[in-house]
C-alpha cells in the first residue's frame, strides 16, 4: 500500500456554483435583474430593518430619556418642630423621628435628615445622625443640647473595629 494508490471512501459532493455559464441557460436559476441576482449578492439582515423603524431617542447623555430625573431633596424639621416634638433630654435622630412617625425609616435613609434654626428651643436635646444647620446648632447648644455628628461616629466606629482585629 502506498500513499498513491490510497482513495477515500466517502462521497465527495461539490456546492452547486450559479451563474457561471452550464446547463441553466441566461440566468442560471437566479431569476431577472436584481440584488439577488448580481454576483457577491447579500441581502440585507432584516433585522436592520427592524431597528431602523424604532424611533430614535431624543435628549442628551447616557441615559437618553432620563435626563431629567426627579430627585428627592433632604428632608427638614426645624428647632420649632423639636420644642413640640421631644421632651428635654431626649435623642434626636433618625430612629426616634420614625418611631414618632414624622417619616418613614426608608426615606430618610434615602434623603437624609436636616435640622434648621427656624424657632426656638429651650430643651436640652441631644442629635445625633442628622445634618444641623449652623443657625440650629447655636439654638441647640445654647439651650443645652449637645450634637454628635456623623463623620464623628462613623470615626468612632472604625477605631473601635480596628481595636477589636
Amino acid at each position: 500500500m502506498e500513499m498513491h494508490t490510497l482513495s477515500s471512501t466517502a462521497r465527495t459532493t461539490t456546492k452547486k456554483r450559479v451563474g457561471r455559464g452550464g446547463k441553466r441557460g441566461k440566468t442560471s436559476g437566479r431569476g431577472m435583474k436584481g440584488q439577488n441576482a448580481r454576483a457577491g449578492a447579500t441581502p440585507r439582515p432584516e433585522m436592520r430593518d427592524i431597528i431602523k423603524k424604532i424611533p430614535k431617542l431624543r435628549g442628551h447623555g447616557k441615559n437618553r430619556g432620563q435626563t431629567h430625573v426627579y430627585r428627592p431633596g433632604i428632608l427638614v424639621i426645624n428647632c420649632s418642630d423639636l420644642e413640640v416634638l421631644f421632651a428635654a433630654g431626649e435623642t434626636v435622630s433618625p430612629a426616634t423621628l420614625s418611631e414618632k412617625k414624622i417619616w418613614s425609616a426608608q426615606s430618610m435613609k434615602r434623603r437624609g435628615v436636616k435640622i434648621l434654626g427656624n424657632g426656638n428651643i429651650a430643651k436640652a436635646l441631644t442629635i445625633e445622625g442628622c445634618n444641623v444647620s449652623q443657625s440650629a446648632k447655636e439654638k441647640i447648644e445654647k439651650a443645652g443640647g449637645t450634637i454628635i455628628e456623623k463623620k464623628e461616629e462613623k470615626k468612632e466606629e472604625k477605631k473601635e473595629e480596628k481595636k477589636k482585629s
